[in-house]
């Protein structure tokens, strides 16, 4: 969950309980008390101030958060009160930490990170591995690693400019200009309030999340202290657990008047203001209108309100008037482009692939692939979290890129392919971390979700399954030429062509009298309605499959599965 120095870390139990676990008889670095205040106007800051905290740190950080880690308790130091030279010390669980069959602390100290403890003999509260930890010790000494090298130690100049307004000001068109940037999450105060560390620029900043409002956590004020708002706390935890010291990219929009950063946090391509509404933790803030999220948005709180859940557990739905909006009149612009057709939904959604990028997806697989099988992961070391980017074994035994959309069990994990469109459930031990080479970075997810255009969705299932199986026959697994025609609430609508005949598979549907057409207002497309809605008369008066029993719309549309 987070390092806290280069000797503590919080670790969440599988009984979801959060504990803190000091490394067994490990030192970590620091400096002696009169060269630590030697600069009184100066803050002091152990983490950048202190010679190789911030590598033992980053060491830490890099190795273990995210992942399952084993805790082995070797003892528990009781509570000491403060004496004469020495700060008093809570109660701490020491215990020797392994992932992956490493010993942390022992790499901390071969390093030259940390170094080891000296026990009187007759103390017994020690490490269960304290000689490998000697050995280490001695290891890094002999080698002038870390803090025996005789080298000046490392300097790490970090600029602190949060609530500094004038250095925001200032930082502010950088940031903008630079789209993207990296960052790695330091604190997170609430749900959508956090301090970064931006590498680059080597300086730490406040940031909020755009587009949403959070509940807020309680605080001090000049008039007392104000009252957590419900949910507050599963806000926080939702955004520590997701994104606290975890590597992260920002898109700065704005900043506030106390000189915090607005904008947008992504981490292995979830955006963190959608899944904190997706989960009920946050609601759409009216800044978020002109985002390019916005639509996303909105359809992930619609469906939290219609579940009643979390902070809309009360909620109740108000009259809301009716808004025609008025766009500018243009032409439908045919732009016809070569995808190929992966994956077709029982909700006759489909996912494609842009053709051009098709090279590129199979280099990075089978590159991916043949470093899997030089260094296998090890069954079980990973722990799937909802929103993680991970890879997945499918049933045809090879690995693919994939997110996880749930996680009901170890045994239960439902998994999304990024890369195809199609989900599957399967057991943790099927999957494992992304290697970094092969992240969303490096390659965006390749499928893309799709509806067509012009037509109306069976709701009964049975005919719904009828035209799921037609296009499935018609364009699965087959290069299709591709045009948008206008967007939805989820995903583009779109016409296929098949790619030798040209003919329009939703067109092709309507002639059958397979489905009703959706009948659009927009001028420019009064063309391409025409032409469906001559298709369904002739299908009509044929008497093809749903017409076969005439013109049902008058009074059963609703029975039959359609609207009118």
């Amino acid at each position: 969950m987070q390092v806290l120095n280069a000797d503590a870390m919080v670790v969440k139990l599988n009984s979801g309980e959060l504990k803190t676990i000091h490394l067994s008889s490990i030192r970590p670095p620091r400096i002696e008390g009169e060269e630590k205040n030697k600069d009184k106007d100066k803050r002091f800051r152990p983490l950048y101030d202190i010679p190789y905290m911030f590598e033992a740190r980053e060491f830490l950080r890099k190795k273990i958060i995210g992942k399952k880690v084993n805790v082995t308790v070797d003892y528990i130091r009781a509570a000491t009160g403060p004496g004469e030279s020495t700060p008093a010390f809570s109660e701490r669980t020491c215990a020797t930490v392994t992932i992956g069959g490493i010993n942390i602390a022992e790499a901390l100290v071969s390093k030259g990170l940390a170094t080891c403890i000296r026990y009187r003999q007759d103390d017994d509260q020690r490490s269960s591995h304290y000689d490998e930890l000697l050995a280490a010790e001695a290891r890094a000494i002999k080698n002038g690693k870390g803090l025996h090298s005789k080298k000046e130690a490392p300097i790490h100049r970090v600029a602190d400019i949060s609530g500094d307004t004038q250095k925001a000001k200032q930082f502010l068109p950088f940031l903008q200009r630079a789209g993207r940037s990296e960052a790695v999450v330091e604190y997170v105060f609430s749900g959508s309030r956090l301090k970064l560390y931006m590498p680059k620029e080597t300086c730490l900043i406040t940031f909020l999340l755009a587009g949403i409002e959070c509940p807020r956590s309680s605080r001090n004020m000049p008039g007392g202290t104000q009252v957590a708002e419900p949910f507050s706390e599963e806000a926080m935890l939702f955004t520590k657990e997701l994104v606290l010291q975890r590597e992260v990219e920002v898109e700065v929009e704005s900043m506030d008047k106390a000189g915090n950063f607005i904008g947008w946090l992504h981490i292995e391509g979830l955006n963190l203001s959608i899944a904190l509404v997706e989960g009920a933790l946050s609601k759409i803030h009216f800044t978020a209108e002109r985002s390019n999220y916005y639509k996303t948005l909105v359809s992930a709180e619609e469906a939290c309100r219609e579940r009643k859940e979390k902070i809309w557990a009360n909620y109740e739905e108000k009259p809301v008037e009716e808004v025609v909006y008025v766009t500018e009149e243009k032409e439908r612009v045919a732009n016809y482009r070569p995808v190929f057709v992966t994956e077709i939904c029982d909700t006759l959604h489909f996912y494609t692939q842009d053709v051009e990028t098709g090279s590129q997806l199979e280099s990075l697989m089978e590159t991916m692939r043949a470093e899997i099988a030089a260094q296998p992961p090890v069954e079980g070391s990973y722990a799937p979290r909802r929103g993680d980017y991970c890879i997945a074994k499918f049933a045809d035994d090879e690995w693919y890129r994939a997110r996880v959309e749930k996680v009901e069990s170890p045994a239960k994990v439902h998994v999304f392919y990024i890369d195809y469109g199609n989900r599957e459930v399967v057991s943790s031990t099927r999957l494992a971390a992304i290697p970094p080479a092969f992240s969303t970075r490096t390659l965006p997810a390749q499928a893309t979700e799709h509806a067509l255009a012009y037509i109306q969705v069976p709701l009964d299932e049975d005919v719904r399954a009828d035209v799921v199986d037609c296009v499935v026959r018609d364009i699965q697994n087959s290069q299709c030429l591709m045009n948008v025609e206008y967007s939805g609430a989820s995903c583009p609508h779109v016409t296929i062509q098949f790619g030798d005949t040209k003919d329009d598979v939703g067109l092709g549907l309507v002639k059958e009298g397979m489905v009703m057409v959706d009948v659009r207002k927009e001028k420019h497309l009064k063309k391409m309605v025409t032409e469906y809605l001559n298709s369904q008369e002739s299908a009509k008066s044929a008497r093809l499959n749903i017409w076969r029993y005439g013109d049902f719309r008058a009074d059963d549309a609703d029975e039959f599965g359609y609207r009118r």
